[in-house]
């Protein structure tokens, strides 16, 4: 046996004289290497920054939410004991222009310690503390909607205030959550003057606290709830100060990054073909080296060198690639990105991307590799028109085991390996429905009866006869016109939802902190100006759940799968009958005139990951006093028609001793839409109105962009396809050059030969196109349904174009692939083969 060295010598000689047809498996493994890194690097590098700048975002080393209360006296001082504390207010209020304009925006009042990390900077320059006694700053979105300016003036309820400047960074924007309006900020001291905040009213209360260097955030949090175990806040600290946003990070990374590995399976089939391509094109070599006394060891670990030397080039570069791909997504995607990752090397992901690349490589690279082992020099002489060689049983165990580590690595490193597993799965099945349908195509083509017309009895034999492709093209195909059906089905459903389904069922308003003394009227004015309006009021609460079937919450060490409704508080209501949109499943509903201890129903979903049952206990903290009840019953919930829909309802009487105040739905037609917003805000100062079109629009903007940057990734594993596409007729090209040659011996023309293998790509291409049609409906229901909960209503016209577009595009590969063959010369292509 030859040492490392001297086979690595031959190896690099010998891909130094053609290294042509490892291109494939070059660009291939880039492709899938590069997607993976720069997803994983994206994800990484946006988490972090959400880590080191997690003071700043949070405002704090440690914050406490309260709902609808300012804390007391005693509670303050605690948070002065911990550290410097600095408490903001903030609430959904109506900014008023002098011309009667209103707009929803988020009222933030703001003591002078605030802010106790980073700075706010208006457009004049940075500030600290709150504004000047009466004055306000409002964000860039306000000043353009109302057309306010500095010196100008806009009201908040009961009080009129001096524009001061306009926000050019608000520094714990990202920590405060979603918004619907953009940020107006006063100081804490003119809060009372506005009247927004009456008993009853949705408001909270943050106090963020500066701790010592040597304070523990978690520790601190801990003490203060044992000190005072009623006061129902939400803490958060500094490790992770925007939880919301690093959630949807992660778990679209992790969806993004099962596309990518899905990208690079897929490329995958591309290396084999180019491997098997290759070799076909080395196969004199291969026969000299056993002629010369090479035994079959040392040829594979030659060619065995040659292709891990390329892959790991290829690897390397992608991983370069997907390292500073954060960068380039910062500068082109922008505001679209909750923080701008900076440039830093994420060891991790790089290294996940690295080790799929090389598993892939060797889990698709090995057959090929292997099977020209057991050929003899003679058979690889004859390899143009002999059967190719099986692999044997260690090379099967090698792509067992990197196929399994494929799967270990992808399960183990997700966030939610199930899901993971599932679509691994999912992936798995769709390439063995692919395989056994190029076996089946072929089956069946040898068994049609031969047609008379000489071209189509060539182009039916081309899919059955000794060495055809048709099996690696089927995949291909499929593989390609699969991705471009979900894509399109994706893409026109979130579509069609919003655009149709949406804005139909949708109310024209919500209309927030309505005082109940107050209904009757509200009522009057909303049918004085439109007498045939629908509208739907329900008593609202903010409130956070403390306890379940015995179990308290600040006692879990982790949160139940899907428990969501555990973290922060919620919005709480009671009704005498099931609200608007829901259906009762389970149990039964209360008495309209129930008088009797407090009972709750409980969204279907939620009910599920908490294990409850009916007659289980459920308690909730508001406004610092904790009131238990007993689940009557399940309901499911149509979140998706912009109603009033909660996930906890209670019965009649369990809050009356809370002050509170109404939420409303109004429907009314487009005309008196804009006199409502104009007389609601007027007559009801303390009322928040919330256009429903500004919700949509901020939906549709999210799921854009979301659908977008799954196209981005799918887009990735459609290139791969075409590699794939473009491999497989590469990895059959010594022996459709042979079949051409024959066939010009004979007296075939060029165009009898292009013919004949346009009539093979179209029957491959059509019969694909209905299976690809049937997969990619079936994947983008998945996708739809399941991740998005939308209603799957995919634009049959344009799935239907999508679907002839990728089938013509697959065609015209496949015969540009077939033209240089038509130019190859009897004499000199017989003396290669």
């Amino acid at each position: 046996m030859l040492p490392l060295a001297s086979l690595w010598r031959i190896a690099r000689r010998d891909l130094a004289t053609r290294i042509r047809g490892l291109r494939l498996l070059a660009v291939c493994l880039f492709l899938g290497v590069a997607t993976l890194a720069a997803i994983g690097s994206l994800t990484r590098g946006i988490t972090s920054e959400l880590e080191v700048r997690g003071q700043t975002i949070l405002g704090g080393d440690i914050e406490f939410g309260i709902p609808q209360r300012e804390a007391t006296a005693e509670e303050i001082a605690a948070f002065r004991k911990a550290g410097a504390t600095s408490s903001t207010v903030r609430m959904r209020a109506m900014a008023n222009a002098p011309e009667g304009d209103a707009l929803l925006s988020e009222l933030k009042a703001v003591d002078g310690a605030y802010p106790l990390y980073g700075a706010l900077r208006l457009e004049s320059g940075a500030r600290r503390g709150p504004p000047p006694a009466g004055s306000i700053w409002i964000g860039k979105d306000l000043a353009s909607r109302l057309d306010l300016n500095v010196g100008e003036r806009v009201k908040f309820g009961e009080k009129p205030f001096l524009i001061d400047g306009v926000i050019a960074e608000e520094p714990d924007r990202l920590g405060e959550g979603f918004t619907l309006g953009p940020v107006a900020i006063i100081g804490i001291a003119d809060l009372p003057a506005t009247q927004l905040i009456q008993p009853g009213s949705l408001f909270e209360s943050k106090y963020r606290v500066r701790l010592p260097d040597s304070s523990n955030p978690e520790a601190v949090g801990e003490a203060l709830t044992a000190e005072f175990p009623g006061a129902g806040w939400d803490i958060t600290d500094r490790s992770n100060g925007a939880p919301g946003t690093r959630r949807f990070i992660e778990r679209m990374g992790q969806f993004l990054s099962l596309v990518g590995l899905a990208a690079l399976v897929i490329a995958g089939i591309g290396v084999g073909n180019g491997v098997a391509s290759y070799l076909a094109g080395k196969r004199p070599g291969l026969a000299t080296l056993k002629v010369l006394g090479a035994d079959s060891a040392t040829v594979l670990r030659i060619f065995g060198l040659q292709i891990l030397a390329v892959a790991g080039v290829s690897i390397v570069a992608g991983l370069v690639v997907g390292a500073l791909a954060p960068i380039a997504i910062g500068a082109i995607a922008g505001d679209v990105l909750p923080v701008r990752p900076g440039f830093a090397l994420y060891p991790l992901p790089l290294a996940v991307s690295a080790a799929y690349g090389l598993l892939i490589a060797i889990a698709f690279a090995m057959p090929p590799l292997a099977a020209t082992k057991h050929i003899p020099a003679a058979g690889l002489y004859r390899a143009t028109v002999d059967k190719a060689a099986r692999i044997d049983r260690p090379a099967l165990i090698a792509v067992a085991v990197a196929l399994i580590a494929i799967v270990a690595l992808a399960v183990g490193t997700a966030r939610e390996p199930l899901f993971a597993l599932g679509f691994i799965g999912a992936a798995i099945g769709l390439l063995l429905i692919l395989v056994g349908l190029g076996w089946l195509v072929r089956r069946i083509a040898s068994r049609l009866p031969r047609p008379r017309r000489p071209l189509l009895r060539l182009a039916l034999a081309n899919l059955h006869r000794p060495g055809a492709s048709t099996g690696a093209l089927v995949v291909a195909l499929g593989l390609g016109l699969t991705l471009f059906v979900t894509l399109a089905a994706i893409q026109t459903s979130i579509t069609n939802e919003i655009a149709r389904t949406v804005p139909q069922r949708a109310p024209s308003f919500f209309v927030l902190d309505v005082p109940r003394d107050g209904a009757a009227q509200f009522r009057d004015l909303v049918a004085k100006a439109a007498p045939d309006a629908q509208i739907n009021m329900i008593p609202a609460l903010r409130g956070s759940v403390t306890e379940f079937r015995g179990q308290r919450v600040d006692e879990l060490a982790e949160l139940p799968e899907g428990a969501w409704v555990l973290r922060g508080d919620r919005g709480l209501t009671y009704s005498a009958v099931p609200p608007n949109g829901s259906e009762l499943v389970g149990g039964q509903w209360w008495a309209a005139d129930y008088k009797g201890p407090p009972l709750v129903s409980v969204e279907e979903e939620v009910a599920t990951s908490l294990g409850l049952k009916i007659g289980d206990t459920l308690s909730v903290n508001v406004l610092g006093v904790e009131v238990q009840a007993r689940v009557a019953s399940f309901r499911t919930v149509q979140w998706d028609n912009f109603g009033l829909n909660y996930v906890l309802v209670f019965s009649p009487g369990a809050f009356d001793a809370a002050p509170h105040n109404m939420v409303a739905t109004v429907a009314v037609d487009p005309k008196a839409e804009a006199e409502l917003a104009r007389s609601i805000p007027r007559t009801f100062p303390s009322a928040s109105l919330i256009a429903v079109r500004d919700v949509v629009s901020q939906v549709t903007t999210l799921l854009t962009q979301m659908s977008q940057a799954i196209a981005a990734a799918a887009s990735i594993a459609i290139l791969a396809g075409i590699a794939v596409l473009i491999g497989a007729i590469a990895a059959s090209r010594e022996r459709r050059v042979y079949d051409s040659v024959i066939l010009k011996l004979l007296g075939a023309t060029r165009r009898q030969i292009l013919g004949a293998q346009a009539m093979e790509y179209a029957v491959l291409a059509a019969v694909l196109a209905v299976l690809a049609l049937g997969l990619g409906l079936i994947a983008a229901r998945y996708v739809v349904v399941s991740l998005f909960e939308f209603t799957f209503a995919p634009d049959p016209l344009i799935v239907g174009a999508t679907l002839i577009g990728g089938a013509g595009l697959s065609f015209l590969i496949g015969i540009a692939g077939s033209w240089p063959l038509l130019s190859a010369k009897p004499a000199q292509a017989l003396r290669s083969l």
